[in-house]
């Protein structure tokens, strides 16, 4: 059994990791801007009509709204992947023009993942689990190369793999 994320990495799932409190500001900053354009221009006889000004205002809030949801998502990521999450939140808060945020993206570790048998915390490309000597990655009976879980034959050898890796190709004798 290869090793999988605990949990699933759509779109859905990494939106509700975003703290409340992010949703919250968010929210405030959307309906704050949209506020302040409408009543700073109310009174100002060379502003544009209120209609674009409304539109202004949704399109600024929306920006904003968008720069505080990318700072509660960074801050929740980079808990999961065992980072510091006040380093970076601060980093993506204070770098101007988003670029914190864009640093965080390309500067990232991977996402920690967990043994199948004895769910310890494993990083990827491991190929045996460090606490209990688990296979993590499935390898042909015949020459002992790595294969992919869905083949039948052994790319390396030729070797027939059966209609499935089962759970024999994946385990390690422990020796003593």
């Amino acid at each position: 059994m290869p090793v999988t994320n605990e949990k699933s990495t759509r779109f859905t799932d990494e939106v509700r990791s975003i703290s409340p409190w992010a949703f919250l500001l968010a929210a405030l900053a959307f309906v704050g801007m949209t506020a302040l354009l409408v009543i700073v221009t109310h009174g100002d006889k060379t502003a544009p009509p209120p209609a674009v000004m409304v539109l202004l205002g949704i399109l600024a809030g929306t920006l904003i709204a968008c720069y505080i949801l990318l700072i509660g998502y960074v801050n929740r990521d980079a808990g999961r992947r065992g980072m510091s999450r006040v380093l970076w939140t601060l980093l993506a808060i204070f770098v101007p023009n988003a670029l914190g945020i864009v640093l965080y993206f390309i500067l990232r570790k991977p996402r920690l993942l967990n043994c199948p048998q004895c769910r310890a915390v494993v990083e990827p490309g491991f190929g045996f689990c460090p606490r209990c000597r688990y296979r993590l990655s499935p390898v042909c009976p015949h020459c002992q190369h790595g294969v992919n879980l869905g083949d039948k034959f052994c790319p390396y050898c030729g070797g027939d793999l059966g209609t499935g890796m089962n759970a024999a190709s994946t385990q390690v004798p422990i020796q003593k």
